[in-house]
């Protein structure tokens, strides 16, 4: 599995306290109300390793907001 970056964290903590497949339907349902073409490809990034991770690697990623 990928590591995720720090931004990738920081947007996943925006989804925090679901399971793999709950932050996945999430993720989706709110990137056609993305303006910023960077979130989206982040957003992007993101889903794709969420959705080839197992539920049990996804239960390993410490989701800690990075300032």
């Amino acid at each position: 599995m990928d590591k995720f970056t720090v931004e990738e964290i920081n947007l996943m903590c925006v989804f925090e306290g679901q399971d793999r497949k709950g932050m996945i339907a999430d993720i989706k349902n709110v990137i056609p109300h993305i303006q910023d073409s960077d979130m989206v490809e982040l957003a992007g990034q993101v889903l794709g390793k969420l959705e080839t991770m197992s539920d049990a690697e996804f239960a390993e990623v410490v989701l800690e907001a990075a300032e």
